[in-house]
């Protein structure tokens, strides 16, 4: 059975000084690096959400489990003075990124780099946190235990309020949990099979949907006020299911033929890229109507597909993979497109068949597909086998790329010419605050 505890502060709350707590300003507490956090109180016996959970079996695991989450495959540190690095995310407007270690979490600016806050628990149970989500840029987030020492139950998602220095709320589950995602209104919880979707403000169960083995927890999750749109893996093998929260329609679309690998919402929910298991190609739909709108040709060969991003202004895409190179696209989804078509002037002028003018038809029939693809405008070359996520910057033609070694990369591409990006900035965010400042400098 499903349960979820809500501590008493939560409870005596009315929804308005709810929310006053949960979105002021960023404004962490001081670094207290060395000292424990407070032990968070005794929460109220647990309640029943529902029966749907305890009627569910645990099923049969289909898909080998991959490190885009990195709960199974943490970064060992070069020096023994730094923590292992367990998971890495941007928060939703991509101003900040979180990174969750073997002994707690850290908070950083993106531009200027800059680390704002460190958390490490000091307590028996060790302090090590697999999974970790911002909200915005405020003082809630949301932990899952991991790593050998994890200062939670990995089953268990935990609601920290930094400006109390303690839980302020908590959901358990029967198996591991995957992935969360935030928006102002809802919290989402990725298990293998499952996810289950919340209000914010009381904790509410709304919504469990089932999926296809989800090891990667994939789900995606409209940002913009008002227009609620989840996206995650259907019932079968390389589909997409979308929630249209606002309309309550339930839409699939059959977006490849291999498995979802990864898969991402543009912040107002209109467009989904989603990439396979076998990576050579990204598509991107429209939401409203399932449209494909563009397909880009990442590679020829296969990857795996670790991050996609789309920028601010839907002129481009990023995409990083296990090739060791961040690749930057063009998009046309604003341009007018309906549907996707193969029009002449994607092939390759070079194409012997296209210099004899034969029918499109026939070059599609004969002619490998990626002949007809498009390929990025920009890329940034990087050290093959380690994992990466990619965001773009809010300074133009830029790009955010961190990596479980500790690395931060800050990139600029050329949109015109294209070609190897401009590397800006590189740190190392594992290292010590003043190390970190000092290099800043």
């Amino acid at each position: 059975m499903l349960f979820f505890t809500l501590l008493n502060e939560i409870h005596k709350q009315k929804l308005t000084s709810l929310f006053t707590t949960l979105f002021p300003p960023l404004q962490f507490s001081p670094p207290m690096a060395t000292s424990p956090a407070p032990p968070p109180p005794a929460p109220h016996p647990s309640h029943s959400v529902g029966p749907d959970e305890e009627k569910s079996k645990p099923q049969s695991e289909t898909l080998t489990p991959i490190t885009t989450n990195q709960q199974t495959n943490p970064t060992s540190p070069t020096s023994p003075n730094l923590p292992s690095l367990f998971h890495l995310s941007f928060n939703q407007d991509q101003v900040c990124f979180a990174a969750a270690t073997s002994s707690g979490f850290r908070i950083f600016n993106c531009d200027p780099f800059r680390e704002i806050f460190r958390r490490d628990f000091e307590s028996p149970s060790g302090g090590g946190i697999g999974f970790i989500e911002m909200l915005f840029r405020c003082n809630i987030l949301a932990l899952v235990g991991g790593g050998p020492h994890p200062q939670y139950p990995p089953t268990k998602v935990m609601i920290w309020d930094d400006h109390q220095s303690r839980c302020i709320g908590e959901l358990s589950f029967r198996s591991q949990v995957r992935a969360v995602r935030l928006r102002r209104d809802r919290i989402v919880v990725v298990l293998d099979h499952k996810l289950f979707v919340y209000n914010f403000a009381d904790l509410k169960l709304v919504q469990q949907i089932e999926t296809v083995p989800n090891p990667r927890g994939l789900c995606a999750l409209s940002q913009q006020q008002g227009a609620l749109i989840l996206v995650c893996p259907g019932g079968q093998k390389g589909q997409v299911r979308l929630e249209h929260y606002g309309t309550k329609k339930t839409k699939f679309i059959m977006a490849h033929d291999s498995r979802i690998a990864a898969l991402e919402l543009s912040h107002d929910g209109e467009f989904i890229a989603t990439a396979s298991t076998k990576g050579t190609l990204v598509r991107i739909y429209r939401t409203s109507d399932c449209a494909l709108l563009q397909e880009v040709r990442r590679g020829a060969d296969r990857a795996d597909i670790y991050s996609l991003a789309f920028s601010t202004s839907m002129q481009w895409l990023a995409v990083s993979s296990d090739k060791g190179t961040v690749h930057v696209f063009h998009l046309k989804v604003n341009q007018g497109l309906t549907v996707i078509e193969a029009p002449c002037s994607t092939a390759k002028p070079s194409s012997p068949a296209s210099q004899m003018g034969l029918p499109l038809s026939f070059i599609k029939g004969v002619l490998p597909k990626y002949f007809n693809s498009e390929w990025s405008v920009a890329q940034f070359r990087l050290h093959e086998g380690f994992q990466y996520i990619v965001a773009f910057g809010h300074e133009k033609n830029t790009v955010v790329i961190l990596g479980m070694d500790g690395s931060f990369y800050r990139c600029k591409f050329d949109p015109i010419e294209g070609g190897e990006m401009t590397q800006l900035e590189c740190q190392n965010f594992l290292k010590s605050p003043e190390e970190t400042f000092n290099k800043a400098l």
